[in-house]
């Protein structure tokens, strides 16, 4: 029997009325080896995210709500676009306070204008030319100290050389 269990992979698993039990879905430690279970796990539910609406979308179905004359027409539409008739009396009144109008712009900030842009890159450019050059400056001016300071070494070097009595 203790065989048949390690084929099947029931070791380890307790037995009631002869019977493995197996243990909850996504319970790794009863996993076959090798694997993870991949069931999901049922405690972690995914969030609802709202619908959100445009300002496109609202003015139309108040367009399609204010063309129904007959009887029934505005709970079809609403069982259609699956909405409520708190929408339809919120987004009347966004319409009359003429909220929809601005929410049809663009969020965000806006976009500075193309001249701006250019002025910015290129004085961006100017300070990295400006301090490229102070850097070449600086350069230049170790470059000159160092070139001097070897002169006056090979001057001394060659006039003790030389025999002649410096010191």
């Amino acid at each position: 029997m203790l065989e048949w269990k390690r084929r099947n992979g029931s070791v380890g698993e307790e037995e009631v009325a002869g019977r493995p039990v197996k243990g909850a879905v996504g319970d790794r430690k009863r996993a076959p080896r090798g694997r993870v279970a991949s069931a999901p796990d049922p405690e972690l539910v995914e969030r609802p995210r709202r619908r959100r609406f445009t300002a496109a979308y609202k003015l139309e179905v108040l367009r399609e709500a204010e063309a129904c004359t007959r009887p029934g027409e505005i709970g079809a539409l609403l069982r259609r676009e699956r909405l409520y008739t708190s929408h339809l009396s919120a987004w009347r009144k966004q319409r009359d306070e003429g909220a929809l109008k601005a929410l049809g712009r663009a969020r965000g900030r806006k976009k500075p204008h193309p001249l701006e842009t250019e002025n910015v890159r290129l004085r961006h450019r100017a300070e990295r030319a400006e301090s490229d050059l102070a850097t070449a400056r600086k350069v230049i001016e170790v470059q000159g100290n160092v070139s001097a300071l070897l002169e006056e070494l090979l001057q001394a070097k060659g006039a003790t050389r030389d025999g002649s009595s410096e010191r």
